[in-house]
């Protein structure tokens, strides 16, 4: 009880350390002396971390007296509001502010839960040190909560406040791992989810010196620089050592006088004891989609420090958060002849666009959203179908791209003979098919897609181009279309518009998945680890299907046969499906419509929305997740068939003197029966795999045969496809169909909406025969039926409206 009532100066060392535990909320006493977490603030530390001993933590409170630190000393934390100085920097600056600030500081990191109790830096330190890591990610909207404070001055004086919060965290990280200065001497904190995105032309002189967060396309980056962090120099006279000084970004350390032998020099750099740090600059640009009409983008030096080198590359869109500096520039000044300042972006923290949605940014929730996804019997259908949902029809097209976007599994040989993953298309059809649209779709789904068109594209544009680098003067790389889309897709439309020279340079990639350069002194190799996704128009406009494929376009046979799927659309006129597609084409018109209401508009539609279809979201990130974590193996696969359908291949094509089948096609089919089992998560190909890539395969040879042979052709091939016709759509289609009739019927003699609608099986059995459909019990059980809200008593079907008055 006497400690506990002890208070001021005459308080021991010992209840002094223990009172500041108990407020930092890490540790607490006991009898043994050990670390353990206080029943206040229990939970904050993470289990299997641990703590800085007793012995460690009061010998830094040893020093601390020993300077004469006490806590009467202390700025209290409501007066750190109260600017007692000319200026934010000098009141930040004063040592009693400053050691508010960081105790303010440390507090938070150490108390800070979210709403399950948890502590939210104790959980990211703990990851820090797993990985090694030297930055720790500090959320201002979280600070500003805890903190309002501390989030002003950051935002207002970033340069001062972030190092007192860079000391700060790599305190705090030694409570938690003792030993990490001998892995990283210095800890930077990093400032996300500042609130205030601003454009790059926005940014002015009351933006310097303080904290912003702009967004935008790399278009430049230059190699790595060492930069002077400590600086110390060796006296000429004495030999003595001089130092350290801290070397600032903009300003050049300069000695006038040795204060051993008082010598005015000379000086040299004493490269031994000097600490050096990592320095890089890259150009960033306004983002295309921002830009005003009419206007030029503008650009901005960007400055990367410590370990966030290379941390984006040209071509990435990305967010930076960031201090808005200015330095003096001597040749801008001497250009314009008065004194101007030339303003520059440090760095403080970088986050690529695509980084939300990758792979190690999927929780425990998606994750299991995921899994109950692929346990779908179904799955497979719904990805089919969830591919360009707006796009009627096309199912062979949305087969394939839905392939390519989970791809294969790449192998290496010995790490000597790769063997390409991915899979590569080629659409081919008349205009107005919807080809382009297709590759936008992708370009937005795809994890990591770059989009380019054949009359835009040269042969540089697509592989690498040599160019100056305007700091250093050296020669050096910069990647194309597909380098930048390595381990990604690249979607090139209008292909059969490029140069022949041009789309040859895309050969090695296509197969070998790299580009090999000889210029300008460099030789090397690059990695183009990418899908080709390609469209092309035929020669005389439209597809004439009485020639041969490759006679309606202008493509060479090498770089036919490295396209895995080759996908004919030919615009014919089928009255069933042209009613179909101008329904579907008005339904998404309607939808789309702001005033839509789905409730009291769907029957003015016409047609309902699939239930099956797959959020744009979910199916992206499943896939990620696929393609990051199942890598499906070749077990107990049905060979003799494979080997069957490739000499049955081989033979036609010969015959036909149509497309040569190659071993290509070989390695094609079994790349689409790993992307067919990745759909599912599966560890193994499966059978019904197998046959998924050969209908795939057999049908893409199929549609590229003249018209006259293509009826044999399917004749032929028709033991290797074995799976069932799905008339599903078009069966919902003709009961939407009756039921409108019925319901404009009842409207017409009862004038009001009718509760409910009744048809009978038969009614629907006959319409079903007028398109040779005469088994309806597999869609009277499907899901799609249930979905659209039809119910079966008796052999009747019946569908129940929301009663509204108004017209049909």
């Amino acid at each position: 009880m006497a400690r506990r009532d002890a208070s001021g100066r005459g308080r021991g060392k010992g209840s002094r350390a223990a009172a500041r535990r108990r407020r930092l909320g890490f540790i607490e006493d006991d009898e043994d002396e050990e670390d353990e977490v206080e029943s206040g603030v229990r939970g904050i530390v993470p289990t299997g971390v641990k703590l800085r001993t007793r012995k460690h933590y009061d010998e830094r409170r040893d020093i601390d007296d020993a300077e004469g630190v006490d806590d009467d000393d202390d700025l209290p934390a409501e007066e750190l509001a109260e600017i007692k100085a000319n200026s934010l920097a000098e009141w930040i600056a004063m040592p009693r502010v400053r050691k508010t600030i960081g105790k303010q500081f440390r507090h938070f990191l150490v108390t800070y839960v979210d709403e399950n109790g948890t502590s939210v830096y104790g959980e990211r330190i703990k990851t820090l040190g797993e990985i090694n890591s030297e930055s720790l990610e500090v959320s201002y909207a979280q600070l500003t909560d805890a903190k309002p404070i501390l989030a002003y001055f950051l935002g207002n004086n970033p340069a001062d406040i972030l190092q007192i919060f860079d000391e700060i965290a790599l305190e705090t990280i030694l409570l938690y791992y003792p030993s990490y200065e001998r892995i990283h001497s210095e800890i930077h904190v990093r400032v996300t989810d500042l609130p205030i995105v601003a454009s790059l032309r926005d940014l002015r002189r009351n933006h310097l010196n303080s904290l912003v967060r702009v967004s935008g396309v790399v278009t430049r980056r230059t190699g790595i620089f060492p930069q002077l962090k400590y600086i110390k120099f060796d006296c000429g006279r004495c030999g003595a050592v001089l130092g350290p000084f801290y070397q600032d970004t903009h300003k050049e350390v300069k000695i006038s006088i040795c204060p051993n032998c008082e010598a005015k020099g000379p000086f040299t750099v004493n490269s031994e004891q000097t600490v050096y740090r990592n320095y890089q600059k890259m150009t960033l640009q306004e983002a295309p989609g921002s830009v005003p009409a009419g206007r030029l983008p503008r650009h901005r030096e960007v400055i990367l420090l410590w370990d966030l080198i290379d941390s984006a590359k040209p071509g990435e869109e990305i967010e930076i958060t960031g201090i808005y500096r200015n330095n003096f520039d001597a040749s801008l000044n001497a250009k314009n002849g008065f004194p101007v300042f030339s303003t520059v972006l440090e760095a403080n923290h970088v986050n690529k666009k695509e980084d939300l949605f990758a792979a190690f940014r999927l929780t425990e929730e998606d994750e299991r959203e995921i899994r109950k996804l692929s346990k779908d019997e179904r799955v497979a259908k719904r990805i089919i179908k969830s591919i360009a949902p707006s796009i009627y029809g096309h199912d062979n097209i949305k087969t394939a791209i839905a392939l390519s976007l989970f791809g294969g599994v790449p192998k290496n040989i010995n790490r000597k003979h790769p063997l390409r993953g991915d899979i590569n298309i080629l659409l081919l059809g008349d205009p107005g098919t919807a080809k382009s649209q297709f590759l936008k779709y992708v370009e937005k789904t795809a994890h990591r897609a770059v989009f380019a068109t054949g009359q835009g594209a040269s042969a540089v544009g697509l592989t690498a181009s040599v160019r100056k680098d305007p700091v250093t003067q050296e020669w050096t790389l910069e990647g194309g279309a597909l380098v930048l889309a390595d381990k990604g897709t690249c979607l090139i439309d209008e292909f059969d518009k490029m140069n022949d020279t041009d789309r040859t340079s895309i050969h090695e990639a296509m197969e070998q998945q790299s580009i090999s350069i000889s210029k300008a002194g460099i030789v090397t190799t690059l990695q183009a680890r990418c899908a080709i996704i390609a469209a092309a128009n035929p020669t005389r406009g439209r597809y004439n299907p009485t020639i041969p494929f490759s006679q309606n376009v202008e493509l060479t046979e090498p770089i036919l046969s490295r396209f895995d799927v080759l996908c004919v659309v030919k615009d014919t006129v089928d009255p069933v499906k042209d009613e179909l597609l101008a329904k579907f084409v008005v339904g998404s018109h309607l939808r789309s419509h702001p005033k839509f209401d789905p409730e009291q508009d769907e029957m003015d539609v016409g047609t309902s929305v699939d239930a099956d279809l797959i959020p744009q979201d979910l199916l992206r990130k499943y896939i990620m997740y696929a393609r990051d974590k199942v890598k499906p193996k070749l077990h107990d696969i049905d060979t003799d068939k494979l080997t069957q359908l490739y000499a049955h291949l081989r033979k036609e094509s010969l015959a036909t003197s149509s497309l040569p089948i190659t071993v290509r096609h070989l390695e094609s089919t079994i790349r689409m029966a790993e992307a067919s089992a990745k759909m599912h998560l599966r560890e193994f190909v499966r059978a019904d795999d197998i046959n998924m890539a050969i209908k795939v395969t057999v049908g893409s040879f199929v549609s590229a045969q003249k018209m006259s042979i293509k009826k044999s052709l399917e004749r032929a091939f028709r033991k290797y496809v074995t799976l069932e016709q799905d008339h599903e759509e078009l069966l919902s289609f003709l009961l939407g169909q009756i039921i409108k009739e019925k319901a404009r019927s009842y409207q017409a003699t009862k004038r009001q909406a009718p509760p409910k609608i009744s048809v009978k099986t038969s009614e629907l059995e006959e319409r079903a025969r007028e398109h040779e459909i005469f088994d309806m019990a597999r869609y009277l059980r499907s899901k799609v039926f249930k979905n659209n809200g039809y119910t079966l008593r008796n052999g009747v079907i019946e569908k129940t409206f929301i009663s509204k008055d108004s017209d049909l």
